[in-house]
């Protein structure tokens, strides 16, 4: 097939780009032609919440990247769709998971249709997002209208799409493993790496902080008393996407300085293994979430987990099994780290994530597009 996918791409960082260029790959390693379309302006200043959008890494070598889309010119996507539209691919690619990118990508997405030839599949993080707006509704109305299939990653999701559309062809698949921050390094490769001692054990919450993800709930559950004699500290590493002065307050209020490692920057890719290969378990004490790019790098390094029982988190952590599924509260999450530490539940967890992991393929997920697109 011809494929063009539309969204997050270099010279842009994050989960966002990863995704869209690990999916690339896979399209071509099956012998498609792939190109990617992505931002001269993904968000205005003003919007972002970081330091910065943009990657300090080379690009990638062996992908052909259009920078070609702003997302607040509707002049820009009457050019940008009518360029597609005459290319005539046969499937199109959208990664949606904000209700902001609607107008842009949605407005491309009807004119490319127009050709009565390309399909276009949306792969959903989110079609409701975390942090609500006004607008977000209608917004996600016009963007659904203008695809002819989704996948979702979450279960709930899934549910969600149909609050807009019933009729339109829709498949749940997992986040693929995110396998491509490089292979799994040694416990004391990664610390010595970090300039970590291995005399300690270490929990990691990875990822850009924002508020729905819950850093207060782990510093309050980690301030647990029972925590003193294990010999544990606790690795935060991510750009603070939210007010970082109320995390400082409560680590002096709880008394847990001196016990947290702050790496508050973004993490660049090749540096993503030293963390998790560094960690004895992932902790995701998010107080709502779909899915999550993080359980899907555990996976790949083969790190025990704890998540949260909120949208599709638990779909993809067994309890007891490759981790923790807990509510969303202090003490249930103290006590399931508590217990972990104390029982030394790694191994085992470990044992079973080799072979979890294998359900998490990118095939499967270019499996479940090709199937919306080419129904039997």
């Amino acid at each position: 097939m011809k494929i063009i996918i539309i969204g997050t791409a270099y010279p842009y960082r994050g989960g966002l780009s990863a995704y869209n260029e690990r999916i690339a790959l896979e399209y071509q390693n099956q012998g498609h032609e792939v190109e990617i379309y992505t931002f001269t302006l993904q968000y205005p200043s003003f919007l972002f919440p970081g330091k910065t959008q943009y990657s300090t890494e080379p690009a990638p070598a062996d992908l052909t990247i259009h920078r070609k889309i702003s997302s607040i010119n509707p002049f820009n996507w009457l050019k940008v769709g009518l360029e597609i539209k005459k290319k005539r691919p046969d499937l199109v690619l959208i990664k949606f998971w904000l209700p902001f990118m609607s107008p842009c990508f949605g407005t491309i997405a009807h004119i490319i249709r127009r050709n009565k030839h390309t399909k276009v599949v949306s792969i959903l993080d989110n079609i409701i997002p975390h942090e609500k707006r006004v607008g977000d509704n209608l917004f996600a109305k016009y963007f659904v209208s203008s695809a002819d299939a989704f996948v979702a990653m979450s279960k709930s999701v899934l549910n969600d799409v149909n609050l807009f559309d019933k009729k339109k062809p829709k498949a749940f698949c997992p986040h693929p493993l995110y396998d491509n921050f490089g292979e799994k390094l040694t416990r004391e490769k990664a610390l010595a790496n970090l300039g970590l001692s291995t005399d300690i054990h270490y929990m990691l919450f990875f990822g850009f902080i924002r508020d729905y993800k819950g850093l207060d709930l782990l510093l309050k559950a980690y301030a647990d008393k029972r925590f003193d004699g294990l010999n544990v500290k606790l690795i935060i590493g991510g750009e603070f996407y939210n007010n970082q002065e109320q995390y400082f307050a409560l680590e002096k209020e709880l008394g847990l300085q001196g016990k947290i490692i702050w790496a508050n920057d973004f993490i660049p890719n090749d540096e993503v293994k030293n963390y998790f290969c560094a960690a004895d378990i992932i902790v995701q004490p998010y107080k709502s979430a779909t899915q999550s790019g993080v359980t899907q790098i555990a996976y790949h390094f083969e790190k025990p987990m704890l998540v949260t029982n909120v949208g599709g988190l638990a779909e993809i952590v067994p309890d007891g099994k490759v981790g923790y599924t807990v509510n969303p509260d202090e003490k249930d999450i103290a006590n399931a780290l508590v217990d972990f530490f104390e029982h030394q539940r790694q191994e085992d967890f470990t044992q079973n994530i080799i072979q979890e992991k294998q359900k998490y393929s990118w095939k499967r997920m270019t499996e479940t597009i090709n199937s919306l697109i080419n129904p039997k």
